[in-house]
C-alpha cells in the first residue's frame, strides 16, 4: 500500500487539529469549543455536505442505477446492526449491545466529509446521490436496534419474572420513529439536498460564498471532536480491550463488504467507491447514541459514543480511508 497516503491523510490540517484536540485534554489544557459553537458547526457541516450533494444530482439526475445503490445503502445500514448484536451479546447486555450495534450500523458524517475532503484533494469525482445514501443509513440502524433489544429484553423478563406479577413497559414506537427519521441531524440533511436539487444552478450560485469556509468550519469541528474524544476514553474501563479489537475490526470487515458490493454488484467509480465504503465502514456518534439514549434508557452512553468517537472515527481518517482507496483502486 502507498503510505504517502496514510501520511498525507494524517498530515492534512483537519486530522491534526483532531490530535490538537486530544492533546488538549491530556495536558490538561483549559481549550474548550463553546457548546453553542460546536452545534454550529454540526449544522453547517451537514447544511453544506446536503446542498452540495443536491446540487450534484441535479446535473447527474435520477437513473435506476441510483436507485439501486441507494438501496444496497439501505440495506447494509439494516444488516451490520444484526450480526454486529450477536457479537457484542457476548461481552454486554441486552440494553448495551444493541444500543452499540446501532451505533455501527448508523454513518458518521464527519467521516464522510473527512472522505470528501480527501477526494477533493486528490482530485477524484464522486456523485452527488451518495448524500442521499448517507442519509438513508442514519435511521434504520436506530429501528433495529431498538426492535432487537425489545425482543431478547422481552425474553429475559419473562424468564426472569415467572410466577410474578412483574410487566415490562412498551415501548411507545411514534416517539421513536419520529426521533429516528425527523431527528435534527437527518431533517437538515435531507431537507438540504433537496433545497439543492430544487434550486439547480441559481441555488449553488448564491450558495458557494458559504461553501468556501467549508474546510475551516471543518477543522474547528474536528478540534472540538477531539476533545471530545479524549475526554470519553477514560469511560471505556474494563471493556477497553474489546470495544478496541470490536472498533477495528467490525469497521475492517464491514468495509470488506462494501468494497465487493461496489466493484462486483454495483459498477461504482473510485470516488463513489470509496464514499460507500466509508459509510458502511463509520459508526455514528450524534444521532443514534442520542435515539438509543432516548429509546433505550437502561444503555451506557459511556459505551456508545467513546468507542465511536474515540476508537472508530480516528481509526477510519489516520488508516481506513487510504487503506479503503488503496484497495479499490487495486480491484
Amino acid at each position: 500500500m502507498d503510505v504517502n497516503l496514510i501520511v498525507s491523510n494524517i498530515l492534512s490540517a483537519p486530522v491534526l487539529f483532531f490530535f490538537l484536540g486530544m492533546l488538549a485534554v491530556w495536558v490538561k489544557s483549559d481549550l474548550e469549543i463553546p457548546n453553542a459553537l460546536s452545534k454550529f458547526f454540526s449544522l453547517y457541516l451537514l447544511l453544506d455536505i446536503g446542498f452540495h450533494g443536491g446540487y450534484e444530482l441535479y446535473h447527474n439526475g435520477f437513473s435506476w442505477n441510483v436507485v439501486a445503490i441507494l438501496a444496497v445503502c439501505f440495506l447494509m445500514a439494516s444488516i451490520i446492526p444484526l450480526y454486529s448484536f450477536f457479537i457484542l451479546k457476548r461481552k454486554f447486555d441486552t440494553a448495551n449491545a444493541a444500543a452499540i450495534a446501532a451505533t455501527f450500523g448508523s454513518i458518521s458524517a464527519v467521516t464522510f466529509i473527512t472522505t470528501i475532503a480527501f477526494l477533493e484533494s486528490a482530485k477524484i469525482t464522486y456523485g452527488g446521490y451518495m448524500v442521499a445514501g448517507m442519509a438513508l443509513m442514519e435511521s434504520p440502524a436506530i429501528i433495529i436496534g431498538v426492535i432487537l433489544f425489545q425482543l431478547f429484553k422481552n425474553k429475559e423478563n419473562t424468564l426472569d419474572n415467572v410466577g410474578s406479577n412483574q410487566s415490562y413497559r412498551r415501548p411507545k414506537w411514534g416517539k421513536i420513529l419520529n426521533d429516528a427519521f425527523f431527528n435534527g441531524s437527518v431533517l437538515l440533511l435531507v431537507g438540504a439536498l433537496l433545497i439543492g436539487l430544487i434550486t439547480g444552478d441559481t441555488g449553488w450560485k448564491a450558495f458557494k460564498p458559504f461553501d468556501a469556509i467549508f474546510k475551516g468550519i471543518l477543522t474547528f469541528y474536528l478540534l472540538d471532536n477531539g476533545i471530545v474524544a479524549a475526554r470519553r476514553l477514560k469511560s471505556l474501563k474494563n471493556s477497553a480491550g474489546f470495544l478496541i479489537g470490536f472498533g477495528i475490526l467490525m469497521p475492517l470487515f464491514n468495509a470488506f463488504i462494501a468494497i465487493i458490493l461496489a466493484n462486483h454488484l454495483l459498477g461504482l467509480g473510485e470516488g463513489d467507491a470509496l464514499l460507500f465504503t466509508v459509510l458502511t465502514a463509520s459508526a455514528s456518534y450524534i444521532a443514534v447514541p442520542a435515539a438509543m439514549r432516548l429509546a433505550v434508557p437502561e444503555s451506557n452512553p459511556a459505551f456508545t459514543v467513546p468507542v465511536s468517537l474515540g476508537i472508530v472515527f480516528p481509526f477510519n481518517i489516520i488508516v481506513g480511508i487510504p487503506l479503503y482507496f488503496y484497495l479499490i483502486h487495486i480491484l
